[in-house]
């Protein structure tokens, strides 16, 4: 099997970020023109994109999907969608829009109901996020953490026919610490749902090792600092995680 690398974007105020730990007080500007970064990638080889509405997870509505909209046009793949996500309005608008995917976190927690509907009419379209600080699920932007595990989040939705779902160490997102990959590994084996890898991926030794775990449902990898400032190549990367 081969592992799905999707580049990431994720937009403050306009503007392409990267946040540590998911603290938006704590955000590097990488860019000023998200379209153009979504080009940049495409020209590296990507076919996915991976973009996040960081308003809009903390207003729960999107807040910069102006800034969404630039970029699907102008990324000749796939593209899915997170942040902020909560209604079944919100869900049609972006699909409408032409995201192929989106994202669903707080709301998986706390409407479990809208994911099951959402994923039946939309089938392959909608992405679980399981987001964790030290094995719990962590919702509305990171800010909050729940008393519910991981794994128990994803044995809720494992008939409920999602695509996938997208696990971060919150701990070591942005930090170019290194994937948890027994964490995440551990998500793929307990679930049989394909699981997308987040956080801390720090350069192609990550790559590399997730690829070697393909075969036990570990779908795909987002990554955002270590290409931004210049640590992971892409081009490389999906050479890796092509095989």
């Amino acid at each position: 099997m081969t592992l799905t690398v999707f580049p990431a974007i994720d937009l403050k105020a306009g503007k392409v970020v990267r946040l540590a730990e998911g603290d938006m007080d704590r955000a590097t500007i990488y860019g000023e023109d998200p379209a153009a970064q979504a080009e940049a990638f495409a020209a590296a080889g990507a076919d996915y994109l991976h973009v996040v509405d960081l308003d809009g997870a903390f207003a729960g509505k999107a807040v910069n999907g102006a800034a969404v909209a630039s970029v699907v046009r102008a990324f000749p793949g796939r593209v899915q969608v997170g942040g902020g996500i909560r209604t079944r309005e919100a869900i049609d608008r972006w699909l409408e829009l032409g995201v192929a995917r989106v994202v669903i976190g707080t709301a998986a927690l706390e409407r479990p109901a809208l994911v099951r509907e959402a994923a039946k009419v939309h089938p392959g379209r909608i992405v679980v996020a399981v987001d964790a600080r030290d094995g719990l699920v962590a919702t509305r932007g990171w800010a909050d953490v729940s008393s519910v595990r991981v794994e128990e989040l994803a044995a809720r939705f494992r008939d409920a026919g999602v695509a996938a779902l997208l696990f971060t160490d919150v701990g070591r997102d942005g930090l170019l610490k290194g994937c948890n990959v027994a964490a995440t590994v551990a998500l793929a084996r307990s679930s049989d749902i394909p699981v997308i890898a987040s956080g801390g991926v720090a350069d192609i030794a990550d790559i590399g090792t997730l690829a070697e775990h393909a075969d036990e449902g570990i779908d795909g990898v987002i990554t955002g600092r270590a290409l931004y400032d210049g640590r992971l190549d892409l081009a490389e990367a999906l050479r890796v995680a092509r095989g």
